[in-house]
């Protein structure tokens, strides 16, 4: 199918196949045609190019009555209910036979009949209007089932449900499909959703076809890079070490947006050069890296316009200057913008202890104050102060190796969860240790990193550490 609204094309080429007793998601951010595929399968739409095939037989659908009796049915987002109609008027009333005089009798005994095979139980005298969001959830499927439709469309059914109400009535839909009464096609935003409860899925992405299959084959990570454009791209990335040895060979990665990529490995397989060169402190030999689809050069200027942001090993050492003040060193993104730089190029020392004050409370650093010498810190509070000048401007990329390294459990436990706060933030986090334990905690996808060479992926969930950690010992 393709679709186009004057210079817009909303669906470009999209494919779409359905075994009988399929419940298949089809997957995508807003705007990305999930809504105008169905509608032209419906016959809402008129498509520019395509064709309707049902049982092998092309079919030409004018409008939403003719995919009714090709037995096409949708369920909407918004109730189409009538709220002063009865539950059984309401059951009715999508007839497109509907007769002027109803006869209530025969019809009243056909419900009846309907709803003693159906697993939801409802009163057909009560108004519509009356019911609670998931009762009148449960009256849209079952007039479309009442009306003989053997293809339910579900279009972002859930919105207004509670997540126990959209787990038992996509739950019943499910084994209604097992069991050959209906084929499900759901639209959804939500990887649970797909998850839990499709067989198939296909990921729409600004009006084309990305991707799919069956979701057994598919982890959280696969889907999130097909509907959503890696926040961060590494492709086919080559940097040498001190030594000028290869110590990333051709390395391709990508995290999402609010997700955390959790890399595994020895130290010394290339982590390090890898972190270096995402940081800007090393040219790659080859490769590209992108950020939010765009080439990206890890200059000062560009990590600060695209807010990439970086935690690395030892912060003492290579993030930190210790003869400086704390309020100094948290200064170092920013301190050539307003209000710390003024006219002539000069710094307002007033307003660079307030900036230090104001993230020494925030991120509880231990120190006498924002004109103490950053070498009074402890470790922890040397990491804190990193952690503070670096996810206190909403990152959009955030890279960290091994932030947690000989600090205590306090300290730990501060760091992780602000961590994993920028990734509900919507952060793309590429996560580096050498503890195995700290990936499978905060990780959503685990790779591990040998000989500078990605070899091996899971999702955390499936997630086995023997795996992992013989992958990370040799990989054969």
């Amino acid at each position: 199918m393709t679709k186009r609204f004057g210079a817009l094309t909303a669906l470009d080429d999209v494919s779409l196949r359905l075994a009988p007793g399929a419940f298949h998601a089809i997957l995508g951010e807003n705007g990305a045609g999930k809504s105008t595929l169905v509608k032209c399968m419906m016959g809402y739409h008129r498509a520019d190019a395509g064709r309707l095939l049902v049982d092998g037989q092309e079919h030409q659908v004018a409008g939403p009555r003719g995919a009714h009796h090709l037995g096409f049915g949708m369920v909407y987002q918004h109730f189409t209910l009538v709220p002063s109609m009865t539950v059984a008027e309401n059951l009715i009333l999508g007839r497109d036979d509907l007769p002027a005089v109803v006869a209530w009798a025969a019809e009243r005994e056909r419900m009846e009949a309907f709803l003693r095979r159906m697993p939801f139980r409802v009163d057909l005298d009560r108004a519509a209007g009356a019911l609670a969001a998931g009762e009148k959830q449960k009256i849209e499927i079952l007039k479309q089932l009442f009306l003989g439709r053997r293809v339910l469309i579900l279009d972002e059914p859930t919105s207004v449900l509670t997540p126990d109400e959209a787990d038992q009535i996509l739950g019943v839909l499910r084994t209604m499909a097992r069991e050959g009464q209906v084929t499900v096609v759901l639209i959804t935003h939500k990887f649970r959703e797909v998850e839990a409860f499709a067989h198939e899925v296909t990921v729409l992405r600004a009006g084309r076809r990305i991707g799919g299959g069956h979701v057994k084959d598919l982890t959280r990570g696969d889907l999130v890079a097909m509907m959503i454009p890696p926040m961060l791209a590494v492709e086919a990335l080559t940097v040498l070490d001190d030594k000028a040895l290869t110590a990333v060979r051709e390395l391709s990665l990508a995290v999402g947006a609010g997700e955390i990529l959790g890399v595994a490995g020895v130290s010394g397989n290339g982590q390090r050069e890898l972190v270096e060169t995402l940081a800007g402190q090393r040219s790659p030999e080859a490769g590209l890296i992108r950020v939010a689809g765009e080439r990206y050069r890890p200059t000062r200027r560009q990590m600060r316009r695209r807010r990439v942001f970086v935690l690395p090993e030892e912060p003492l050492s290579n993030a930190c200057v210790r003869t400086m003040t704390i309020a100094e060193n948290l200064a170092f993104r920013n301190f050539d913008e307003p209000p710390i730089a003024v006219t002539g190029g000069f710094l307002s020392r007033r307003a660079l202890h307030d900036r230090g004050r104001e993230l020494i409370d925030r991120f509880k650093i231990r120190a006498a104050g924002p004109d103490a010498s950053l070498d009074t810190l402890s470790g922890g509070n040397v990491q804190r102060t990193v952690l503070a000048r670096e996810l206190s401007q909403s990152p959009k990329v955030l890279v960290a190796q091994n932030p947690c390294a000989g600090l205590d459990v306090a300290a730990t436990a501060e760091i992780r969860g602000r961590i994993m706060a920028a990734r509900n933030a919507g952060a793309a986090v590429l996560f580096l240790s050498e503890d195995l334990d700290e990936l499978m905690e905060l990780a959503d996808r685990i790779v591990v990193m040998f000989e500078g060479r990605l070899v091996y992926e899971t999702a955390r969930a499936a997630a086995d550490p023997h795996v992992i950690g013989h992958s990370m010992a040799s990989h054969l």
